[in-house]
């Protein structure tokens, strides 16, 4: 696993040891910065099943200010800072160890709001339109915002969920990638 493009391209990433996390291949993240970038002149993102935090190290690497990771898994945390501090990104980046609802409750009494906002969860663990319906609700998503979920391709996410309205699907093999911005 690799940062595919800016000021960190070519970095290799570590992995989570096991199976207890599902890295998202290099091809579909080219495919999601081509859509959503594929570079930004500032920002916030929010990795919420940050893994390895190889989305999140991706925005950082292609321009974003700043980068808050969550993932439940300690190991998983424990590799996000690791490469991280690799990356030289430790002082652009906030890691938490925490279940994906309680830090959206947490972001939302910080008054926090993003720019990108991953949804990757465990496929057997999906709660997708239920966070989006969190984020729209407590305004988690800045206006010109975008959130990223990738789902089980078996999954179709509703074209609408509260103020978010689907603007595009990618289809991969076993994998889908809807993104999310704030309707009119």
């Amino acid at each position: 696993m690799r940062i595919i493009a800016g000021d960190k391209k070519g970095m290799r990433l570590d992995s989570v040891p096991g199976m207890s996390t599902r890295p998202t291949s290099d091809k579909v993240k080219e495919a999601v910065f081509n859509v959503i970038g594929p570079f930004f002149e500032g920002g916030r993102v929010l990795d919420l099943y940050a893994g390895t935090g190889s989305l999140g190290i991706e925005a950082l690497s292609r321009g974003m200010d700043h980068a808050l990771f969550v993932d439940a898994d300690r190991k998983a945390a424990d590799i996000v800072k690791k490469n991280l501090k690799a990356t030289g990104l430790m002082d652009k980046s906030e890691v938490y160890v925490n279940d994906a609802d309680r830090a959206l409750r947490a972001l939302r009494k910080r008054e926090l709001a993003f720019d990108l906002i991953f949804l990757d969860p465990p496929y057997a663990e999906q709660k997708i339109e239920a966070q989006l319906n969190f984020i729209s609700d407590h305004g988690l998503l800045k206006e010109d915002g975008t959130v990223i979920a990738e789902h089980d391709a078996a999954v179709t996410l509703p074209d609408r969920v509260g103020n978010l309205e689907k603007h595009k699907t990618l289809n991969y093999r076993y994998t889908s990638i809807s993104f999310y911005i704030l309707s009119e």
